[in-house]
């Protein structure tokens, strides 16, 4: 917590630059501007990813369905990320296999398939796909629908875990002197003639505020990124849209690859796939018709539209709405062009500058880097100066810790999640926490090191963001309620009336927006 009361007395200094927004743009755009020697300083009105960044489908890819729409710009510009990210963030950006089957007169065809994935490789400059016959299709994924199964595509794309995506940029940031504060809300804008000098930063986590002052201020705001230039009198821009998940049991849909197809309502591409141990089913894209800034929840039509889709294409694998370990849903922000399907707008990257507000939204998570990039060049007329844009590796790779006890596969993700900290992880946590929790890859030893160094306000800040076991486990991780307890009195200095307090938020937060809907 001294980190935090540091950082609020810091955002008193004047900066460059104020982000507006903890999710991956904003904290894209926080790193690339601390390393170009940019005074950077970043506030988020709850807690960093709390957003669509750590609700996202979890794949790091070109975006087959946006080739088949024309949209050629973004999916070479999404395939040469992931390319760049497989390399350069080893352990948390990982390769994963997809197989897409083909069915007597279902879509699309071989064909049609053969050639977009002749083109994905082509943005790649490596071929990752073949062809692979009916026997073979079944092979390596047993569960799929055997019935008029013709033969199916084998390709490859990569996956994350999209918080700790968005904490390793921003421990990058602070690294290089940034400043990045959760819990911190850009209430109002400050402005004098000339246009945006501020904001008025308000403690949602406590009693006080502050006036940090910013040559620009940067609006990441994502899905509520209209909200705040609505302080400058500026038209929506967005149509927020929400994409919902199931995560089910490995054990209920085995799978060592993506299965990717058609759902049988609508002709909507569907996956499912492996992720931390689970087997995660998405995704969905409807409108969102209440405030975009609330917590969204799957919805019952959404949860049935999924299970529909699992059914269909695993009829082999009974899965009872009672088997769903969590469910999870994020609000996309999509830049409205119009398109009478949700899922037929394009994920453009808009840009505005507004009297020294300026706003970055849309996109994808594939290409956080190159909005950031995009941002800083549009920034530079605003700073009065020239800002060096030339291409970085996302992260200087970090060697794996050297620690007793541990695989290389969890030496690897160490890496991959913590960087060059994940030494400093293993060497200053007990030895007996270099256990897993339960069945999970996560170690008793993050859970003590991200309470203590993370920004950890709220139990659910731990468990469903700073680790996954929210997500992961059934009871959403309170079966080590007693041992998590200590671990908060150790590092948070949290006495048992607030543990139970936090306890019982986190309850209800689970039912209300992470359980099946009645």
């Amino acid at each position: 917590m001294l980190e935090r009361e540091t950082a609020w007395q810091r955002l008193r200094e004047t900066w460059d630059i104020l982000v507006v927004g903890g999710g991956i743009t904003g904290a894209a755009l926080l790193f690339e501007a601390a390393r170009r020697g940019l005074r950077a300083a970043l506030v988020e009105r709850a807690d960093f990813a709390a957003g669509a960044s750590s609700r996202s489908s979890k794949l790091v890819h070109g975006g087959l369905r946006y080739l088949a729409e024309g949209q050629i710009g973004l999916t070479r510009e999404s395939v040469a990320e992931r390319e760049r990210l497989l390399r350069e963030a080893p352990g948390l950006v990982n390769p994963l296999p997809f197989l897409m089957p083909h069915y007597s007169g279902g879509r699309p065809s071989p064909l049609s398939l053969e050639l977009g994935l002749t083109l994905y490789d082509l943005f790649a400059g490596h071929r990752r796909h073949r062809s692979v016959d009916a026997r073979e299709a079944l092979r390596i994924a047993p569960p799929i629908a055997s019935k008029r199964l013709r033969n199916a595509h084998a390709y490859v794309d990569a996956t994350t875990d999209d918080a700790r995506l968005v904490l390793r940029l921003l421990q990058e940031a602070r690294a290089l002197g940034a400043v990045a504060l959760n819990y911190a809300a850009a209430s109002t804008l400050l402005q004098d003639g000339g246009g945006i000098t501020g904001a008025r930063i308000v403690d949602t986590a406590g009693n006080r505020a502050v006036d940090a002052m910013a040559r620009v201020v940067v609006n990441a705001c994502g899905a509520g990124s209209d909200a705040l230039r609505l302080q400058l009198a500026r038209q929506p821009k967005l149509r927020p849209l929400r994409g919902s998940h199931l995560l089910l049991p490995g054990w209920r849909l085995p799978l060592a690859v993506s299965v990717a197809f058609l759902h049988p309502r609508d002709a909507r591409p569907v996956f499912a796939f492996p992720w931390l141990g689970a087997t995660l089913v998405g995704t969905t894209d409807l409108d969102r018709d209440d405030d975009p800034s609330h917590e969204p929840s799957i919805s019952r039509e959404e949860a049935t539209y999924l299970l529909e889709a699992v059914e269909y294409q695993f009829p082999r694998a009974t899965v009872p709405p009672a088997d769903v370990i969590s469910t999870y849903a994020g609000t996309r922000p999509v830049v409205a062009g119009g398109a009478a399907d949700p899922s037929r707008e394009r994920r453009d990257t808009l840009i505005l500058a507004e009297r020294g507000l300026v706003t970055v939204t849309g996109g994808k998570l594939t290409t956080f880097r190159p909005m950031a990039l995009a941002t800083l060049a549009a920034l530079q007329p605003l700073l009065g100066q020239r800002i060096d844009l030339t291409s970085r590796p996302v992260f200087t790779r970090a060697e794996p810790p050297v620690a007793a006890g541990l695989s290389g596969d969890q030496r690897r993700r160490l890496s991959g999640y913590y960087g060059d900290r994940a030494q400093q992880l293993v060497d200053t946590t007990p030895q007996d926490e270099r256990e897993r929790i339960g069945g999970t890859d996560t170690l008793w030893a993050e859970m003590r090191w991200v309470a203590r160094n993370e920004g950890v306000v709220h139990l659910d800040d731990l468990l469903l963001r700073r680790t996954r076991l929210g997500l992961l486990t059934r009871d959403g991780g309170t079966r080590w309620f007693d041992r998590i307890r200590r671990i908060c009195r150790d590092e948070l200095s949290w006495d048992d009336a607030r543990f139970e307090s936090e306890a019982a938020a986190y309850r209800e937060h689970l039912a209300t927006h992470h359980g099946m809907p009645v």
